[in-house]
Order: structure tokens, then C-alpha cells, then sequence
């Protein structure tokens, strides 16, 4: 119906009860259930920039917030790389600033990436996901979450990324859609 489902406001994931949770119209408005997460800006900016998403996924991860405190990370390409399933899943990361949970800017800061990133870690706070399914939202979550604690792991360590080769042959065989950017110095 145009609605939304939304994880109510300071509910743990592990004890969430179906019947809790929020159900908002089309326009944003509590119709059922507890009131949502004050997150509601940074999920409905990609919704709007993504036409193909039907879910959203934030998290406060800790590997991937870890990530975002990096002072060599580049906020177009957040993670360099690293394996085939994290750019399969979540493709490249983009990074935000830091904004102050539930603080509508957030959504500028997204729509500024213009729909271009399907996975956006927000800096000092954590990821949010689109996908066009709730299991490849959460699927791709997994992967950017498993991806950073790999970065972490390797850092300094010198690793060896995949190649511009072997990105063009997954992007040419799955028909990735990645964004143009620099070599990583990570």
C-alpha cells in the first residue's frame, strides 16, 4: 500500500516482537504499532535515491563503524576490493559524515549520492544497506560488516586485493554496477 514496516524506536533486534512494529503510511505518519526508530531520514533518502530498493537495512556494527574512524579512507570507496562477494553484494561503500542520530541532514548527505551506492557507512555511527529484497539487504549487510573486519585484520599487512582484471570480469559476468574511482592506498 505504499506503507512502510520500521524496527520500533531502542528495540533489540533479538527480542523484537512482530507485532510491535511500526507500520507507517505512505507519507511517513504511525498508522500501528510502537513508534518507530528515529532513523526514519537516512532510510527514506535511500528509498528515494534507489528506485530498486524495497528494504533497508542500518546496523551499528562494529567492524564497520571501526572502519568509518580510518583517516585513509576514502569516502567514495570505503573498502578496497577485497573479495568477490562483498562487491557482488554490496558493492562499493560510500562514506558520510557524521551526523547526530535521528538528524534529518543525514538524508541530504545520502541523496547527494545520488542513488550511485546501494551500501553507506555513516561515520562514527554504521552501515545502512538497500536491497531489493529484506534477505539481500541483510545479506549485503553481512558482507560490508565481514569485509571491514577483514580490512581491519590486513591493515598494514600489505594484502593483495583483487585486480582490476578480475573487478572488470565480475562486474562483465554479474553485471555490477560500480562506481569509477582512484586506486585504493589503503
Amino acid at each position: 500500500d505504499g506503507g512502510w514496516l520500521v524496527t520500533p524506536t531502542n528495540a533489540s533486534l533479538g527480542f523484537l516482537d512482530p507485532a510491535r512494529l511500526a507500520r507507517l503510511d505512505a507519507q511517513g505518519r504511525l498508522v500501528a504499532g510502537d513508534a518507530p526508530t528515529k532513523e526514519i531520514p537516512l532510510h527514506t533518502a535511500l528509498y528515494e535515491t534507489r528506485a530498486a530498493a524495497r528494504a533497508i537495512v542500518h546496523m551499528h556494527s562494529t567492524h564497520a563503524v571501526a572502519v568509518t574512524m580510518l583517516p585513509e579512507i576514502d569516502p567514495k570507496s570505503v573498502l578496497p576490493p577485497m573479495t568477490p562477494y562483498y562487491l557482488m553484494r554490496a558493492g562499493q561503500t560510500a562514506l558520510v559524515p557524521y551526523f547526530r542520530p535521528g538528524d534529518p541532514a543525514v538524508a541530504d548527505a545520502i541523496k547527494g549520492l545520488a542513488g550511485r551506492y546501494s551500501s553507506v557507512l555513516l561515520a562514527n555511527h554504521g552501515p545502512v544497506v538497500a536491497g531489493e529484497t529484506l534477505e539481500a539487504a541483510v545479506f549485503a549487510t553481512e558482507e560490508l560488516e565481514e569485509t571491514a573486519k577483514l580490512y581491519l585484520l590486513l591493515r598494514g599487512l600489505n594484502p593483495r586485493y583483487l585486480s582490476p582484471e578480475q573487478v572488470s570480469d565480475l562486474v562483465r559476468t554479474f553485471g555490477l554496477s560500480l562506481q569509477e574511482h582512484g586506486a585504493h592506498d589503503h
